[in-house]
């Protein structure tokens, strides 16, 4: 018999981008509808780089949720800290002491959106705070591309593997890292293999679509998103580690709000929003692997658990059902389209 209703725990959302102003305002009902908790990614202009800045960020967070008519107390934003070469390490000391943030990101300089501010020489002017967030706890979170300019796109996952990840993990064996969004089967080796405490975020779009999703018909920029789409063979990797027994894997959205315009032209923004039907999604790479059982552990308890949390006790449930995506939303002043706006899933939130 097929099943029509999943009901899980209720998930959290463990990688995020909420920008700041209307777009904040905008985007932030359709997270907390889903997740209880996100991770709120620090790369702001200017950006979250010390816990007062954390602090002001999430306050301003709250007020959109009041803004939005969102219940006190149902959804919480984890903040965290832009890691750049001059990230102190009493500011990692006082993170901790605070619970100002939950963890440290670090940006490879120029890897993404809001990125130019990111560390240059992580292993050298970096060393003393990644030292104190071994000591402390606190997790770092890492944009795992290199940005080497004769890198190729498709590459620079694996190639940051070599080049960062290993000498990392060698200088820091007990530092909690979250290789986040990644997007490869090397990845997923590394992270499945690799000692201590190592666990990777995974994304809808790279779970359920190739790099042929871009340019189907034409260019798609909607689809767009850094790190790039991958080949068939390295989408099958995420799903399979997604749907294993792996505690290493977890949701996390890498949601990315940017209006219609700013992705529809000569240089379009990287990012996929998926804020409105993250869940949606999952359950639909998660039916189609014929693995709707391993949906809660990834989306609701491998997270928490990774981060020493409270797992949630609120249930929430998916529907088995048509949704069809919107073509676009209201985002401010301005729209924004969602990822594969205009397509229907079989699944349906709440």
């Amino acid at each position: 018999m097929t099943l029509q209703t999943l009901t899980i725990i209720k998930p959290d959302d463990w990688h995020l981008h909420l920008r700041d102003g209307e777009a904040l305002e905008a985007v932030i009902g359709h997270t907390a509808r889903q997740f209880a908790r996100a991770v709120v990614m620090p790369n702001l202009k200017p950006p979250v780089t010390t816990v007062a800045l954390a602090q002001a960020y999430a306050a301003r967070i709250k007020q959109a949720m009041v803004k939005a008519g969102i219940a006190a107390g149902s959804f919480t934003p984890l903040m965290t800290l832009y890691l750049t070469d001059n990230t102190s390490p009493d500011e990692i000391v006082r993170a901790k002491e605070s619970s100002g943030a939950i963890a440290v990101k670090l940006y490879p300089a120029g890897a993404t959106t809001n990125s130019d501010a990111g560390a240059t020489d992580l292993l050298g002017r970096c060393s003393k705070v990644l030292e104190t967030m071994q000591r402390v706890g606190l997790p770092l979170l890492v944009h795992g591309e290199v940005t080497d300019p004769a890198a190729d796109v498709f590459d620079r996952e694996a190639l940051f593997i070599d080049r960062v990840m290993i000498p990392l993990r060698k200088a820091f064996p007990a530092l909690r890292v979250v290789f986040e969004h990644l997007t490869t089967k090397d990845g997923v080796e590394y992270v499945r293999d690799a000692e201590g405490p190592v666990a990777a975020t995974l994304t809808p779009q790279h779970m359920l679509y190739n790099r042929n999703s871009i340019f189907q018909g034409g260019v798609r920029p909607h689809f767009y998103c850094l790190p790039i789409l991958k080949r068939e063979v390295h989408r099958q990797a995420l799903l399979d580690a997604a749907t294993s027994d792996s505690p290493r894997f977890f949701l996390g959205t890498d949601s990315a709000p940017h209006s219609r315009g700013l992705k529809e032209n000569s240089c379009g923004c990287a990012g996929c929003y998926t804020a409105l039907h993250a869940m949606e999604l999952y359950a639909t790479a998660f039916d189609q692997a014929g693995k709707l059982d391993r949906l809660e552990a990834f989306a609701s308890l491998r997270g928490p658990d990774f981060y020493g949390l409270p797992r949630n006790t609120e249930t929430v449930s998916l529907h088995r059902g048509s949704f069809v995506i919107p073509n676009e939303l209201s985002f401010g002043q301005e729209t924004i389209v969602p990822l594969a706006a205009g397509e229907t899933l079989g699944w349906k939130f709440g």
